[in-house]
């Protein structure tokens, strides 16, 4: 009988309950949510690739075509050397940086810190702005180029080079500070230089964050419009190109080859990024010391001069942003005015774009990080339809591979088109919302899979075990244990959202016009001085949003995160 029972039970599948059918329709749900705003969009920008102006099958001609046209092929040159040189100087600058805060005795390290992180708050387009007052034609330090222009491959670099600076230097920190001691020890005690530690210790630990923090920079030097479209003259790059053929010569279709080419070299560094930051994961030892720096007064003397010349710089171009959008008229009448900062005689912006962007970045905040969270819960949590759960999770890392322009251009093919019940969305300040959150998905689901892998499976386990709803422990448990996380996605969100050009540049109507994009059309008009009082805008919304999340966090983390402390 026992035998019996041995072969009939497990032919038995459970019943599923109440829990597993709404967590597995909820699961559902999203992949669709992601299907619809991601997958399908990047499918039917493909399928218009293929296709001429009359939406005519035409295979590979609009590639031929434009491999065909020397004057568009240069754009991809242009934008891999200027990419590469632009990365070079970035990850040096950016590991000497890093190294400077993590491994050596320098004074003043959260202060050096912060400053690196303030590019973060502003547009792109800010760096571009204040390198023409700084080296344009009426720059205040035009001579220090030599008779070089700053419209081109110069100022692209540069540009690139200010704001791209702290996204490798977050990755290249988080290397660093996984130093394994004992290693500086067994080197110690072996003789060897510092030359010869650094080069056999130092860099093989930090190879992966390296490998990261360059593909990082690349991905993003590539796939900006900002910087190239204000000081990139007639230099093509790739970003451009796709906007002049969209916008300049309404040519969809070859908007649509030039976006699938800029894709490669995009997917292709994701790919390696998720590699290299595995492979960082993996090389961690639980039995590691952490490293502890010592004094040493030439070292830290020379790392010192390093990060203040770079904090000097980055205070310069915001500085020089900042003057220029108070002078009253540049460069024959200094003295400092408001004038610029009364948008209604601005021409491209306006108060109403300021506001549109902060209600735009609330919105996507507050539901981004609802659909995230929710959404890592659901993979990481749930326990039924395994290849749904490993499906969606895959479609949550594609925004990461995908520029902005990219999925922009996705959105206008698929919801402007012909018959799509979802038309009603597009213009409007829903589909900005959508695309914000689409595009910075990727970094908010993988910081809400981090925060719920840290808390214990055993709170579920004993939920089901006394039949309390999943919703209800998700709630009065699993939330508010991880409101820190769910914190930093918001403003993670909110910040990208209000800074973001690339994304929103084919989709918003005159109704909904945003901050970034008022700083484009008034730069395009002329008004330069008011698309930098834009820009500084931008810069201190985003800064006192991040001091009020500080200030929230800090308040939320000592009423709910006192279990951390035991």
């Amino acid at each position: 009988m026992a035998d019996t029972l041995a072969i009939v039970l497990p032919r038995v599948r459970p019943r599923l309950g109440r829990d597993e059918w709404l967590m597995g329709g909820s699961l559902l749900v999203l992949a669709l949510y992601l299907t619809v705003t991601l997958l399908i969009p990047l499918v039917v920008m493909l399928s218009k690739s293929l296709e001429d102006r009359h939406g005519v099958f035409v295979g590979l001609s609009n590639f031929v075509r434009y491999f065909g046209n020397p004057s568009l092929t240069a754009a991809i040159g242009n934008s891999l050397w200027v990419s590469a040189l632009a990365t070079l100087i970035v990850v040096t600058l950016a590991f000497g940086y890093a190294y400077a805060l993590t491994r050596s005795c320098i004074p003043f390290k959260g202060f050096f810190r912060l400053l690196a992180m303030v590019p973060l708050l502003a547009p792109s387009l800010l760096s571009a702005i204040a390198l023409i007052y700084l080296f344009g034609n009426q720059g205040a330090l035009k001579s220090w180029l030599f008779g070089a222009s700053i419209y081109g491959p110069i100022g692209i670099v540069m540009g690139s080079v200010f704001w791209t600076f702290p996204h490798a230097l977050i990755i290249l920190i988080t290397a660093l500070s996984t130093a394994d001691a004992r290693l500086y020890e067994a080197s110690e005690s072996l003789g060897a230089s510092a030359w010869r530690t650094f080069t056999t210790v130092t860099l093989p630990g930090a190879r992966y964050g390296l490998i990261s923090a360059t593909f990082v920079t690349f991905t993003l030097v590539i796939t900006d419009f900002g910087v190239p479209k204000v000081v990139g003259g007639q230099f093509n790059m790739l970003a451009t190109d796709i906007y002049k053929q969209v916008v300049g010569q309404q040519n969809f279709q070859m908007g649509a080859v030039v976006s699938l080419i800029l894709l490669l070299p995009a997917l292709l560094a994701f790919f390696v990024e998720r590699w290299a930051q595995s492979k960082q994961t993996s090389a961690l030892s639980s039995r590691a010391v952490p490293y502890q720096p010592k004094p040493h007064a030439t070292r830290d003397l020379a790392l010192l001069g390093l990060v203040s010349l770079v904090g000097i710089l980055i205070l310069g171009i915001l500085g020089m942003a900042a003057f220029a959008s108070l002078a009253k008229l540049w460069p024959y009448n200094l003295t400092l005015t408001l004038h610029h900062y009364d948008f209604s005689t601005a021409d491209g912006g306006s108060w109403a774009s300021y506001f549109n962007s902060i209600r735009m970045a609330f919105y996507t905040a507050v539901f981004g990080s609802v659909v995230v969270f929710a959404g890592a819960y659901l993979v990481e949590k749930s326990r039924v339809a395994k290849a749904l759960r490993t499906a969606t999770h895959m479609l949550a890392l594609i925004p990461m591979a995908v520029p902005g322009m990219v999925l922009g251009l996705a959105y206008i093919f698929f919801f402007n088109a012909p018959g799509n019940p979802l038309q009603f969305l597009y213009g409007s300040m829903a589909i900005l919302v959508l695309v914000s959150i689409a595009h910075f998905y990727t970094v908010s689901h993988l910081t809400a899979l981090t925060a719920l892998k840290q808390l214990d499976p055993e709170f579920e386990s004993v939920s089901a075990s006394l039949r309390t709803p999943f919703y209800r422990t998700l709630w009065r448990v699993t939330t508010p244990m991880c409101l820190p996380a769910i914190l930093d996605i918001a403003i993670y969100f909110f910040i990208n959202a209000m800074t973001t050009v690339s994304a929103v540049v084919f989709l918003y109507s005159p109704a909904t016009t945003l901050a970034s994009v008022a700083v484009l059309n008034m730069d395009d008009a002329g008004d330069t001085a008011a698309a930098a009082a834009m820009a500084m805008l931008i810069v201190v919304t985003a800064g006192g949003v991040r001091l009020l999340h500080a200030w929230l966090s800090h308040w939320l983390h000592q009423r709910t995160q006192a279990w951390r402390q035991r």
